[in-house]
């Protein structure tokens, strides 16, 4: 999985710490939703089972492969 130094420095923090790369995984690959943003970043949304069905949201590059960001989204609805 590749991903930026933004990503890289923020997953130190105790609640993104938790998240796991095969959560990350799944978001990318199985999407309950996608947006892209006007900068091209792509947004994705999926349900984790293991956190209680909260939704992960994974912010890629224009690449569509390189993780930005990633974080569990109180507002997220389907």
């Amino acid at each position: 999985m590749k991903f930026t130094q933004y990503f890289a420095h923020t997953r130190q923090r105790p609640d993104r710490a938790i998240i796991r790369d095969e959560w990350i995984e799944r978001v990318i690959q199985h999407p309950l939703r996608e947006e892209r943003q006007a900068d091209g970043r792509i947004r994705r949304w999926a349900r984790i089972p293991e956190m209680n069905d909260r939704a992960l949201r994974v912010i890629l590059l224009e690449d569509g492969k390189t993780v930005h960001n990633a974080f569990f989204d109180r507002d997220f609805e389907e």
